[in-house]
């Protein structure tokens, strides 16, 4: 397997230029985000990224995780890896000083779980699911468990999880069936739980779950779900890790990919019950977990992203080296990067990383924004703009993942397709990025039915018009973003009188959504490479590489904006077409 290289130049010029750092380090909270600190940050979790994490994801893919008499295992180097990761501090990025973290802006910890997430996305998952509980516990959880849990899970001294699936309720959340009956000041859990990530592992003493159910009286739907913090040992007097609680790993999934990450089925209260504690109110546990679900989205968005660049790196590294055949032009045989349809899917691959990537730190920039902007209405503005994003990113990206990780097995050729080159690992674990934290799906008809109707198109058309102002780079941008425009007004004329056929578009007008704004990113990053050209600074190698990569996805992926755009608006005969004759 070629070694990973962090793409730090590409990172500090999307955060400098796509994602504006210098404006998110001036809020309020964020001042030590300064240029020196983003990238002494960014260069040490590269270290960790290529030289901890990387070399340890082909062998942790063949070992895989193991249940052993009620213990999960993971492989070899995991614990060691994960001890490095929490004694950097990795985890707290993000998070206030006064719970532990380091309080850097959002885009910072996004650009840093990048780099966990392409060198070994097995391992990332942990994290990524301890961020998200601790970031729900802070927003919704009482001052007693947030002073016993945040700072704990914040370090990465104990891990979290998020129990929402069951059986017979994945994307329907509203049809679980665990129960809560509450006994004096905490609540005993019962019920199973499915496809949980990092539901039991030996990395940390503790894991923390939060988990959905249901008390006895509760209304039917998600309207009746609360939310439950159960620990794996309850805490004893001094807050250390205490007797075992009712809650144990009954089985792990044997999956498609990821196999270093252990997928615990859980089975809670198989005794007495599992103790657990309620986070927010009764009945309020869809709005609790939504904050945890948001946080996972983006991040799953950033998977899509980081598993995109791992592939291109080994696709390119094997085209510069593979000598196949006599391109044209050439006199002899050569690497097959000269052959001109090798060079043509080896920049579809870079180029729509690159517009992913800047699509995913300019959301995470927006949400900093909506958190510390001192301005209302700015704050207002930026959560907008944020959720307009967030279902954009999970879901393009993710797709864009499994996509470039088929790109890179075949310009690999019959050897992609062959376990040793290592290649064929990144397409397997990519595959689950468009399935989990809502489906791809799920994500159109959230950006449709919640994002886009809620408030009648308001925060797309000011992002429309916001994209005009770049319109004049490029043809093919100006005809996206009318196409954008066209399809939204479209939805929302066709929503009112027959929602179904307008969901039937909605796949499709996501995908052109992000991919016109993401040709409006790229045009942005074009205009900023040539002002720093202008300047004399900085690489020019890199820069005039920037300049390529935006009019090549002007003429090769904007283009596409027209046929998303039929598909989109003209939906009429999925819904007339009878499931029967499928």
């Amino acid at each position: 397997m070629v070694p990973y290289t962090p793409p730090v130049s590409e990172m500090r010029f999307v955060l400098e230029d796509i994602a504006d750092l210098g404006s998110i380090s001036s809020l309020p909270g964020y001042e030590t985000a300064t240029p020196d600190t983003v990238a002494a940050v960014l260069d040490q979790a590269a270290d960790l990224a290529r030289d901890v994490l990387a070399p340890i994801n082909d062998s942790g893919d063949r070992e895989g995780s193991r249940l052993e008499n009620g213990v999960v295992r993971t492989p070899a180097g995991f614990r060691e890896a994960y001890q490095a990761f929490v004694a950097g501090g990795w985890g707290g990025l993000p998070f206030p000083e006064e719970c532990g973290g380091h309080g850097l802006p959002l885009v910072v910890a996004v650009a840093v779980s990048e780099m966990w997430n392409a060198a070994n996305l097995s391992f990332a998952l942990c994290p990524l699911l301890t961020s998200g509980a601790a970031d729900a516990l802070e927003h919704h959880g009482s001052a007693e468990l947030k002073a016993l849990y945040l700072p704990r899970l914040v370090s990465g001294e104990w891990t979290g999880t998020m129990n929402l699936t069951e059986p017979q309720a994945g994307s329907d959340v509203g049809a679980l069936k665990t129960r809560a009956v509450k006994y004096g000041d905490h609540y005993r859990i019962t019920g199973q739980k499915i496809f949980i990530t990092y539901g039991e592992h030996d990395l940390a003493e503790n894991i923390i779950h939060l988990v959905l159910a249901r008390t006895p009286d509760s209304p039917p739907g998600t309207r009746g779900i609360s939310l439950f913090l159960v620990p794996k040992f309850l805490p004893d007097a001094s807050g250390a890790p205490g007797r075992r609680n009712d809650v144990r790993c009954a089985s792990l999934e044997h999956k498609l990919g990821i196999h270093a990450s252990p997928t615990a089925v859980l089975a809670f209260g198989d005794e007495e019950g599992a103790v657990g504690f309620l986070v927010g109110e009764e009945h309020r546990g869809m709005e609790c977990m939504f904050t945890m679900m948001n946080n996972a989205r983006l991040n799953v968005g950033l998977q899509g992203v980081a598993i995109s660049d791992r592939a291109y790196q080994q696709a390119l590294e094997y085209a510069r080296t593979r000598t196949q055949g006599v391109p044209v032009g050439r006199c002899g045989p050569a690497p097959i990067v000269w052959h001109p349809d090798v060079r043509r899917t080896l920049l579809l691959m870079r180029t729509r990383t690159e517009a992913a990537r800047a699509l995913a730190y300019y959301t995470a920039a927006s949400l900093d924004l909506a958190k510390r902007s001192p301005d209302p209405a700015e704050r207002k503005r930026a959560r907008a703009r944020a959720e307009l994003l967030v279902p954009m990113v999970k879901a393009w990206s993710t797709d864009l993942g499994v996509e470039n990780a088929s790109l890179a097995v075949q310009v690999h050729g019959g050897m992609g397709f062959i376990e040793e080159t290592g290649v064929a690992q990144h397409y397997r674990d990519a595959r689950i990025a468009p399935i989990y934290e809502g489906t791809n799906g799920i994500q159109a008809l959230d950006l449709l039915g919640r994002k886009l109707v809620r408030d009648q198109g308001a925060a797309a058309h000011a992002l429309i018009a916001e994209m005009r102002g770049l319109a004049g780079i490029s043809v093919a941008l100006s005809q996206g973003i009318d196409a954008v425009e066209q399809a939204t007004t479209c939805l929302l004329e066709t929503w009112p009188s027959d929602p179904a056929r307008a969901m039937a578009g909605a796949t499709p007008y996501l995908t052109l959504f992000a991919t016109v704004v993401g040709g409006w990113l790229m045009a942005k990053a074009a205009a900023a490479a040539s002002d720093r050209l202008h300047r004399g600074d900085d690489d020019p190698r890199f820069l005039k590489a920037k300049l390529l990569s935006a009019q090549f996805y002007a003429e090769h992926v904007l283009p596409q904006a027209s046929g998303l755009l039929a598909s989109a608006v003209n939906s009429a005969s999925v819904t007339t077409f009878d499931p029967d004759l499928l």
